[in-house]
């Protein structure tokens, strides 16, 4: 990752955190046009989609992190939440068990699957 990309995502993270979700939004969009390919400013926009409502946007941002590093597991299973709170069962359940099967002992795999079970 580039330098200017890096910064563009913290900035994105911060405001997320801070709860400033236009200034993340535009921070981590920032971060991918320096870097198309960047798996975790695709994710972190996915989470601040999701907190302000826009699941679409989310789930497709989440798809795309999960296409671009399917070892990352924590953007796994929210994409797997994500697909939960849309009714979307049998994605979540697909995504959880794809999880447990990299991770047998994932605890949020774990804790959310029995809900499809």
């Amino acid at each position: 990752m580039g330098i200017v990309g890096n910064l563009h995502l913290e900035r994105g993270i911060a405001h997320k955190i801070e709860g400033q979700y236009d200034e993340a939004i535009r921070e981590l969009k920032t971060a991918l046009e320096e870097e198309p390919d960047n798996a975790e400013a695709y994710h972190q926009l996915g989470l601040v989609y999701g907190f302000i409502g826009e699941f679409d946007l989310s789930m497709v941002s989440l798809q795309k992190a999960v296409e671009l590093n399917g070892s990352n597991l924590v953007a796994r299973n929210d994409l797997a939440l994500t697909y939960s709170m849309l009714g979307m069962y049998d994605e979540a359940k697909e995504g959880f068990e794809e999880v447990l099967r990299i991770d047998p002992s994932n605890e949020v795999a774990r804790k959310n699957i029995i809900f499809f079970s």
